[in-house]
C-alpha cells in the first residue's frame, strides 16, 4: 500500500502538471513562469525544483510518460510479430489504454491542447523532439535485442527513424488543425502510417 507521504508527493506533481498545462494552454508557454506555476499550487519554488528541473520538464511531463508507455507496449509485444507489426500494435495498445494514465493527472481535452501546443511553438517542440531522441534509441535497441541482430545492424534504427518519423508528421498535420480531440490525433496517425508502406514502395502511380 502506498504511504502517505507518498501520495502526498504525488498530489503534488500532479497538481503542478496539471496546473502547468492550464497556465501555458491558456497565456502561451513563453508567457509562463515556474514562479506562477508555483504560486498556483501554493508551494514554494523551491518545491517545484524537488519535482521538476525546469518549466520545460513540466511541460513535456506526460508526453514523456506516453512515449515511455509506447516502449513498454512494444516491449511486451509477441515475439512472433514482425518489428513493424510490433510498432504498430504497440502504438494501437497505446492509444487504447491512452485515457486513463493522463485523466489521473489532467481532463483528457487539456492534454490535448496541451499537445497542440507542443507541436506548434517552436521552443517547445524542439525540445520534445530532442527529449525523444532518447526513447528511439532505447526503441532500436530493444528492437535489435528482440530479433537477435548484431549491434551493428542498421535496420532497426532506420525503422524506428521510419516509424517515429511518420506519426511526428502526423502530430503536425493534426497540431495544426481544429480538431483537437483524441479520436482525431489517432485518425491522422492511422492515415499517415497506412501511407507509410506505399510512399516506400517504387510504384507511385496513381490510382
Amino acid at each position: 500500500m502506498t504511504g502517505l507521504r507518498e501520495r502526498k508527493k504525488r498530489r503534488t506533481r500532479g497538481a503542478l502538471i496539471r496546473v502547468a498545462h492550464e497556465l501555458i494552454v491558456t497565456r502561451g508557454y513563453d508567457d509562463t513562469t515556474v514562479d506562477q506555476i508555483a504560486d498556483a499550487v501554493d508551494v514554494s519554488q523551491r518545491t517545484f525544483f524537488r519535482y521538476f528541473s525546469s518549466k520545460e520538464e513540466v511541460a513535456l511531463a506526460l508526453q514523456d510518460e506516453t512515449e515511455a508507455g509506447f516502449y513498454g507496449a512494444v516491449r511486451d509485444r509477441p515475439a512472433e510479430e514482425s518489428p513493424i507489426r510490433a510498432l504498430r500494435n504497440a502504438l494501437d495498445a497505446t492509444w487504447d489504454h491512452f485515457g486513463e494514465a493522463i485523466t489521473e493527472i489532467v481532463p483528457i481535452g487539456l492534454y490535448m491542447r496541451m499537445w497542440q501546443v507542443i507541436e506548434t511553438t517552436p521552443s517547445l517542440l524542439a525540445a520534445h523532439l530532442r527529449r525523444s531522441t532518447e526513447t528511439e534509441a532505447r526503441l532500436a535497441a530493444l528492437l535489435t535485442a528482440r530479433e537477435g541482430l548484431s549491434p551493428d545492424d542498421r535496420r532497426p534504427r532506420v525503422l524506428v527513424a521510419s516509424f517515429t518519423g511518420v506519426m511526428r508528421a502526423a502530430g503536425r498535420e493534426w497540431g495544426e488543425g481544429e480538431d483537437v480531440t483524441v479520436e482525431a490525433a489517432r485518425r491522422t496517425m492511422d492515415t499517415y502510417l497506412d501511407l507509410m508502406a506505399p510512399a516506400l514502395s517504387d510504384d507511385w502511380s496513381r490510382r
